[in-house]
């Protein structure tokens, strides 16, 4: 296990990622400007669903029933998770209810950093993997934002009572446009989607166009990514640091908890050790794009530096250097 954290810990990703929390904890004037940020967002998105597509058309959808069958379950499951445990910790309802839907979420780019990690130790994996990424992203935000409703609704106790688990009163409004739209059509979910519904029209026809961009060029990219990530993570720090030891702790434990239940749902769907890795990676990853757009929304009262902060700050830093590590083992034990 060390010898495995040591070689993630000496890879290119990871240690540009450190360089920027360095920079951003020693004040440098290093910053990327906006466009440049948004540009690399919008590349990465667009290159992780092309490939999810292009690998799903050579699947039938017997042989990927299952496992996307696991990936609503966890996207699905997680919230309810969350919201039990940050109420027992006396959290209050609207960030309790943000972290669940930032938890319950997805990081493109942790996901995109196990792939890499995945590629340098020769371990292969499902290509419609890529696809389970986009039924992950939005679930769990949805969910979140039903529970809350309901919850509200009913002035139910903050644990999980037998009326919020109960059938959605009928009198309870859905979830309103405004959250719809930022779930589903957000720009996370809308590039991810349509990139990938290109992919599986278009097959093995589009790999001489996007492979010299798309794929020869990946790892470089998020390079220049995770630096830029780097950066905002070391900026969230002071913050997740001032709401106390608890949550710092939740950033920490909560991966390893998902992480395993993804990395045991992969398995029993039938995933092979690589693709089960990949699993535990979305489910102890956590959300920094789609979940903050659709909270900042949907439930102003919730605080960013909380689910923003914890999730940048905390549990992506955690997941690239020892949580992706630890969830390859795990697989590898259960396998």
């Amino acid at each position: 296990m060390s010898e495995i954290i040591l070689e993630n810990l000496l890879s290119p990703v990871v240690l540009f990622f450190v360089l920027g929390i360095i920079a951003a904890v020693f004040k440098s004037d290093l910053k990327f400007p906006n466009g440049l940020s948004e540009g690399l967002s919008i590349y990465l998105l667009i290159a992780i669903g092309l490939k999810g597509g292009i690998e799903l058309s050579k699947y039938s959808i017997e042989s990927v029933i299952n496992p996307i069958l696991g990936a609503l379950f966890l996207g699905i499951a997680i919230p309810f998770i969350t919201l039990f445990i940050l109420r027992l910790m006396k959290m209050d309802l609207k960030n309790s209810i943000g972290l669940a839907a930032t938890y319950g979420s997805v990081s493109i780019v942790t996901y995109g950093s196990a792939i890499s990690f995945l590629e340098k130790n020769g371990t292969t994996y499902e290509g419609f993997m890529n696809a389970l990424v986009v039924l992950m992203e939005s679930p769990a935000i949805l969910v979140s934002l039903l529970l809350l409703k309901i919850i509200e609704k009913n002035n139910a106790v903050p644990e999980l009572s037998s009326q919020s688990m109960g059938f959605l009163p009928a009198s309870v409004k859905f979830i309103d446009r405004e959250v719809l739209k930022e779930s589903i059509f957000g720009k996370s979910v809308l590039l991810l989607l349509g990139s990938l519904l290109i992919g599986l029209v278009l097959g093995e026809r589009a790999v001489p166009m996007v492979k010299p961009l798309f794929m020869d060029l990946y790892n470089s990219a998020l390079i220049l990514f995770l630096l830029n990530m780097g950066l905002l993570a070391g900026q969230r720090l002071p913050e997740v640091k001032a709401h106390g030891l608890k949550i710092l702790l939740f950033g920490i434990v909560a991966p390893l908890l998902f992480g395993s239940l993804g990395v045991f749902v992969g398995s029993l769907v039938g995933l092979s050790f690589g693709g089960a890795t990949l699993m535990g990676v979305l489910a102890g990853s956590a959300s920094y794009i789609a979940a903050p757009a659709a909270l900042k929304t949907s439930v102003p009262e919730a605080n960013p530096s909380i689910y923003l902060g914890l999730s940048l700050g905390v549990t992506f830093p955690f997941n690239l250097i020892i949580g992706i590590p630890v969830y390859y083992e795990i697989a590898q034990w259960i396998q």
